[in-house]
């Protein structure tokens, strides 16, 4: 099984949207018994809420379940546990290598699996309003990463 863990500041708006929009792909491709998907926060602001309303809102536009998800905060045995630690920005980058003894899991930026993205961080919509441009972005970067996925393992 390949885990991937998505990573925001709070996991309730990007990280728990990747969680949903990967997860739909997986199902999608008929992966779901080689990859599991999950999300967290660097903070502990919203644990054990759902998530952002806007979130929730943009996914069920295009119909993409986010049923049962609830903010938890990553903690150091997430690093052992997931394959892939996909961080929605720089900050969030830097705050999971914190919590890694250095060997560990694949830690990057979800953009970084993009071709052609200037700016590799994607904005959070709690602060900028924009869902529609939170949504875009992930989507093109959940893609790229299950292209990268499908390569690395042989899917």
């Amino acid at each position: 099984m390949i885990n991937v863990l998505f990573v925001c500041l709070g996991n309730i708006c990007r990280s728990p949207m990747a969680e949903a929009m990967f997860r739909d792909l997986v199902k999608r491709e008929g992966f779901e018994q080689k990859i599991s998907v999950d999300s967290a926060g660097t903070g502990d602001w919203h644990v054990g809420k759902p998530p952002h309303e806007g979130t929730r809102g943009i996914l069920e536009r295009y119909s993409i379940n986010s049923e049962g998800l609830k903010a938890r905060q990553i903690t150091a045995d997430d690093l052992d546990q997931f394959d892939y630690v996909i961080g929605m920005d720089s900050e969030n980058i830097k705050n999971i290598k914190q919590l890694s003894d250095g060997d560990g899991p694949v830690v990057k930026r979800l953009l970084d699996f993009t071709v052609g993205q200037g700016n590799k961080d994607v904005p959070d919509p709690y602060f900028t309003g924009n869902f529609d441009e939170t949504y875009d972005l992930v989507k093109a970067g959940c893609q790229a990463l299950l292209d990268h996925i499908k390569a690395a393992h042989h899917l």
